[in-house]
């Protein structure tokens, strides 16, 4: 889904900084942190040390030593939906924050310092969906992707992509790649020719519920076992596993609600 950055070695491809624009984290805000820990400890083979507090308490996860995702608490009294969060390269934070201001947008949370880790802000598009902005400083961000456990992907999932890529381009200088197709509305964001993301147009059949909203897409070796496992853990299968372009995937939510997706990509040569 998108081409690997930085050194490659036996376990994965491992990062350094990430061009701007770039998903760079992917972060989750639950109200049950002991037993989310344990779900995706036992799904994705996660092992967890603390982070940055200054949200109150947060957790990265590693995958052999590499870390991988943060999972934080959310206060008692905010009742705010559980979703996986993308966090996007920045340069400067602050700078990106007010372009999103004047494209449209809102900026929800910051920007703030997270320790000596960098500087974020979580911020939403003219149609709401959620996302982050991250500007590094001691925290790169995932540190090895393409084995699994690792994010794969990220996909915001809208009602039309013509109502939101512009937004995304004049933030952060993403080239549009349309699909052609009378049937998928679908745009892949480049940054300096690389596919980083995705914009995916579903019309009505976007969640009454949810809104539009950024998923994430998890790898994993075997699909249909990942899924099983997701229910026997207290989760649920909200989309079978099937076949796409890029892979076997099937949508799932953990215990709390937060959907995402499970692909083990197809690595065939064309």
């Amino acid at each position: 889904m998108t081409e690997a950055r930085g050194s490659t070695g036996l376990n994965g491809t491992t990062h350094a900084r990430h061009t701007p624009g770039t998903p760079c984290w992917v972060s989750l805000m639950v109200h049950g942190m002991a037993a989310t820990q344990e779900f995706y400890g036992q799904l994705f083979g996660w092992e967890f040390r603390p982070g940055p507090q200054q949200l109150g308490p947060y957790v990265r996860a590693l995958l052999d030593g590499h870390e991988v995702a943060g999972i934080g608490q959310l206060p008692p009294d905010r009742h705010l939906p559980i979703a996986w969060t993308p966090y996007l390269a920045s340069d400067d934070v602050d700078v990106t924050a007010e372009t999103v201001r004047h494209s449209g947008g809102t900026v929800g949370v910051g920007p703030l310092d997270a320790g000596e880790a960098g500087r974020m802000a979580i911020a939403s598009d003219p149609t709401g969906a959620v996302f982050g902005i991250w500007q590094a400083a001691a925290h790169l961000g995932t540190g090895i992707t393409g084995v699994p456990g690792t994010p794969a992907w990220n996909e915001l999932v809208t009602r039309d992509t013509d109502s939101v890529v512009k937004f995304y381009q004049g933030v952060f200088g993403y080239e549009l790649e349309p699909t052609v197709s009378a049937d998928f509305d679908y745009v892949t964001l480049h940054i300096e020719g690389h596919p980083v993301a995705g914009v995916h147009g579903v019309g009505n059949a976007l969640p009454r519920d949810r809104g539009p909203h950024w998923l994430t897409y998890f790898e994993v070796a075997d699909v249909d076992d990942a899924a099983r496992h997701v229910v026997e853990l207290g989760g649920h299968l909200l989309k079978s596993a099937h076949d796409s372009p890029y892979g076997w995937v099937a949508t799932v939510a953990d215990p709390e609600g937060a959907m995402f997706s499970l692909i083990h990509t197809d690595r065939r040569e064309p």
